[in-house]
């Protein structure tokens, strides 16, 4: 399993709890809502900032990958170069 899919399961079911144990709370309508606006506030920025978290790990590593792979055809470049190079050298010697 995915740890961003874990990590919003997690997530996911703090807040159901949380929303379930607000609810049965004995307390007046109006401070259960701003109770529930409040708690709703907490995990939204809490969630961003995973979420956040992960596309950067993404977008750092989808940037190695990328640098890495453009070393890695500068490389063949550089090889097929040198060996056209020698294969016109051979052949002028001939």
């Amino acid at each position: 399993m995915k740890a961003s899919t874990t990590i919003l399961g997690i997530l996911g079911a703090a807040a159901a709890g949380a929303f379930i144990g607000v609810l049965f709370a004995p307390d007046k309508g109006s401070n259960t809502r701003k109770k529930i606006s409040d708690k709703s506030k907490d995990y939204k920025d809490n969630l961003k900032t995973k979420l956040d978290g992960i596309v950067s790990t993404i977008t750092s590593n989808g940037k190695e990958i990328i640098e890495e792979g453009k070393s890695k055809l500068n490389q063949v470049k550089d090889d097929f170069n040198a060996i056209k190079d020698e294969a016109k050298t051979v052949k002028t010697n001939y």
